[in-house]
């Protein structure tokens, strides 16, 4: 059956393969004159296995107005280590205690000057190109402020095992299900400052789904790009596979009830949103047929 739903939603589609990026040939990203710098936070806790995959990611784009800032919450693995690989490249570094991820990721921005921001965790990766795109959208589309793309899902090995190809921005759906790959989403801070600067610390799961509908409500214009921006890890030990069914389901919860006034059973959300899908599945199709041409 999971063959027949839209990859949209699921933490993996298909057998895993080597992920598989358009050529630069066919889709070309032009590093920008003189751009805006863009500061990315990476929140990290005991992630060395894979951190160093994150910030190469992010590294390798050779954006030239970058402001790189790591957040770790005191590791005990290899963090430290990966973290020393990359210093000459850190705008700032911190390894100390904190009470989470929201908490780090605070922490990141306060020290942070970029006009266009975001975070990425230490276990996801940017798709190559991925800044030079926002860059463009944001310079073309002025009246946009917030930005995010589709999501590549890849498992431990970092083996593409599904793709999310999103419809256009429904702030409708929004309110019901959090269907934005975090890994894409960038803002400007013109936005960040009309939500009062921050991330709410009160969430350890729905930290995002909460951030999104904050920016929503402010009024802020967000958009979809129609590219893929970003690689979400699926591992063990990652927060969506070992808390998705205890403090994930509650804080959804809670944010549903906030948002719509009520609890709604979980066919009442897949009714509300089933459009939604199955235009995803329509694109989704559309897109693996483009690319066997």
């Amino acid at each position: 059956m999971r063959y027949l739903r839209p990859g949209i939603g699921q933490l993996g589609t298909y057998d895993p393969r080597v992920v598989a990026f358009p050529s630069q040939a066919e889709h070309p990203v032009a590093i920008p004159d003189n751009p805006p710098r863009i500061t990315i936070v990476v929140p990290s806790y005991n992630q060395g296995l894979f951190l160093g995959d994150t910030l190469k990611s992010i590294v390798d784009q050779q954006y030239p107005n970058l402001e790189l800032i790591v957040v770790d919450g005191g590791s005990t693995d290899s963090t430290l280590e990966v973290i020393r690989q990359y210093e000459s490249k850190l705008a700032w570094w911190v390894s100390e205690k904190d009470t989470g991820q929201a908490s780090a990721i605070n922490k990141g921005f306060q020290r942070s000057t970029g006009d266009i921001m975001a975070w990425l965790n230490s276990d996801d990766m940017l798709a190559p190109g991925a800044l030079a795109r926002i860059h463009r959208y944001f310079k073309a589309n002025l009246n946009v402020q917030v930005v995010y793309g589709n999501r590549i899902v890849i498992d431990e090995a970092g083996r593409e095992i599904g793709r999310w190809v999103l419809p256009g921005h429904s702030q409708g759906v929004l309110k019901w299900a959090d269907f934005v790959p975090q890994e894409t989403l960038f803002w400007k801070r013109e936005a960040w400052d009309i939500v009062d600067s921050h991330i709410d610390e009160s969430f350890s799961f729905a930290i995002d789904w909460d951030f999104l509908l904050r920016l929503s409500a402010s009024g802020v214009r967000m958009a979809h790009i129609p590219a893929f921006l970003g690689l979400f890890r699926i591992h063990g030990l990652q927060k969506t596979s070992s808390q998705m069914s205890s403090t994930g389901l509650k804080e959804m919860d809670t944010i549903r009830r906030r948002e719509l006034g009520f609890s709604p059973k979980p066919w009442c959300i897949i009714a509300r949103i089933a459009p939604f899908l199955l235009m995803a599945r329509w694109l989704e199709l559309r897109y693996r047929i483009s690319r066997r041409r």
